[in-house]
């Protein structure tokens, strides 16, 4: 069968197992399959970037070829990923992949060394001459070399090379490669944010991360682009548009929590990438509410009662509350946080009824603040409150009127907004809203400037506390399981 590039393609995932964190096949043959039969992917592409190619040994580079092949089983092409920043180590792993039965081989540019462009040419020259089918890879914020389309188009004349993947994110490379030699070889479109122009401008297909997650989606679209109905793709595009922005972002980290969330465990990532440090807690709410909307994951309403202890106490301390008030009621607590820098937003919330200890700490709140502690309901405009009705506190003291009008102006208005988004979502049930109330620290910065950033990320920040308070998140199971990978959001910064 003659190897012909296109089509959708994921840029697979290593699962690796906790602990030893060794290569665990079963859960990548599981992949393969989800991939493959769940999702319809045109092929697949073991041992890329996103498979963290650059953390594995040799075997186990060449054992994670051995298993696609087997569990693909001639049902999709296996594009083998065969990386390596030297000549010697990558023509090894093409002559493996190709004794293993892999249908081509991506072969990124030499990174870190950063050849010239003869060396370059010498190095793909060499590959094509093993005999497999060879996909360029450019991929410039990986490598540190951007590989020029003069290369490309002297690298068209080779036998064996077949396709360019572009991941570099500039149409303009992927113009000009269709311009100069489209009529030799294909070009695939790497980067997940821009598929859609990239498609129409001519590309034949993708080998993307995100297609492990949606890969029906991006089937769909490239069907319509084929069908030329650009608007409804233009309208996919859309819609996938935010998820695609934060895998490209977090990489292999970000679809692999992604994958949990949909049900597909695979492990954990191997140093030097972390989860909280390539994927922050804020991002790895947004894939989740992304997920959701695309029908990849269920909303779960979770019912918790929290027995609160002194350290609760403690962090509600200006409400008044004491522990027995706290024992004697279940009340929902949620945190959320988003931003970096000065501008950086975090939320501490509660939600409890109206005739409860909560709604009592929210009329004595109002009837006795304290200084420069005042709080503010929350309102969409002037004079329509948001419902539940809810009581935003600031965490740090409002000394000056800069800091007021940031905890008064921008902080309130994306608080509020986040309120009514979560109920117009269902996240609250809109039966509730007159017998809840909501109780919200507030924190605003004391430097902070830019009053679009605060309320974008109090937005944020508040959204994903009332999620989490009124889906009993995160569960003892995810604190434990997380642990390790934990740290506070300002551990590594001034």
């Amino acid at each position: 069968m003659t190897f012909e590039p296109g089509g959708v393609n994921p840029a697979l995932i290593t699962p690796f197992t906790k602990g030893e964190q060794k290569v665990d096949e079963a859960a990548f043959r599981r992949l393969i399959r989800h991939c493959i039969d769940g999702l319809g992917v045109t092929g697949i592409v073991p041992a890329g970037t996103t498979g963290e190619f650059t953390s594995l040994s040799l075997a186990e580079h060449k054992r994670i070829v051995q298993v696609a092949v087997e569990e693909a089983a001639g049902k999709v092409p296996v594009i083998a990923g065969v990386g390596a920043s030297n000549t010697k180590t990558t023509l090894q792993l093409v002559k493996y992949a190709q004794s293993a039965g892999a249908d081509a081989c991506l072969v990124v540019t030499p990174y870190y060394l950063r050849p010239t462009s003869r060396g370059l040419y010498e190095h793909y020259r060499l590959v094509a001459e093993v005999g497999l089918p060879v996909i360029l890879y450019n991929i410039p914020q990986c490598t540190g070399l951007e590989m020029p389309w003069q290369i490309v188009e002297d690298l068209a004349e080779l036998e064996n090379i077949v396709a360019l993947k572009d991941s570099s994110g500039q149409l303009k490379l992927i113009l000009a490669v269709l311009e100069k030699v489209g009529a030799k070889i294909k070009v695939l479109c790497g980067h997940d944010e821009v598929v859609l122009p990239a498609l129409a401008a001519g590309c034949s297909g993708c080998i993307l991360a995100s297609a492990q997650l949606i890969g029906d989606i991006w089937l769909d679209m490239l069907r319509k682009v084929k069908a030329g109905q650009l608007k409804e793709a233009a309208a996919l595009q859309l819609r996938v548009q935010k998820l695609a922005r934060l895998i490209v972002a977090s990489g292999a980290v970000g679809v692999k929590v992604a994958l949990k969330m949909m049900g597909l465990p695979v492990g954990y990532p191997r140093l030097p990438l972390t989860l909280g440090g390539e994927l922050s807690y804020e991002d790895r709410e947004e894939i989740r509410i992304e997920l959701e909307k695309l029908g990849k994951v269920k909303r779960t309403e979770v019912v918790v009662e929290v027995e609160p202890s002194q350290p609760l106490h403690e962090r509600f301390g200006v409400f008044g509350f004491t522990p027995d008030h706290i024992r004697d009621f279940a009340l929902k607590i949620g945190e959320g946080l988003s931003g970096t820098g000065a501008e950086v937003a975090h939320i501490d919330l509660m939600i409890g009824r109206r005739d409860g200890p909560v709604g009592y700490a929210f009329a004595q709140a109002k009837a006795a603040p304290k200084e420069r502690m005042e709080p503010l309901l929350a309102i969409l405009e002037p004079n329509l409150l948001v419902k539940p009705e809810t009581l935003l506190v600031p965490t740090v003291a409002n000394r000056s009127l800069h800091q007021a009008s940031l905890f008064g102006g921008p902080a309130q208005a994306g608080c509020a907004k986040a309120v009514a988004d979560s109920v117009a979502e269902g996240i609250i049930p809109k039966v509730t809203l007159d017998k809840l109330v909501i109780i919200a620290n507030v924190f605003v910065h004391p430097s902070a400037v830019d009053r679009r950033r605060i309320q974008i990320n109090n937005y944020k920040a508040m959204r994903h506390a009332i999620r989490r308070a009124l889906e009993g998140r995160p569960t003892i199971e995810e604190i434990l399981r997380d642990k390790e990978y934990a740290k506070h959001p300002f551990k590594w910064g001034p």
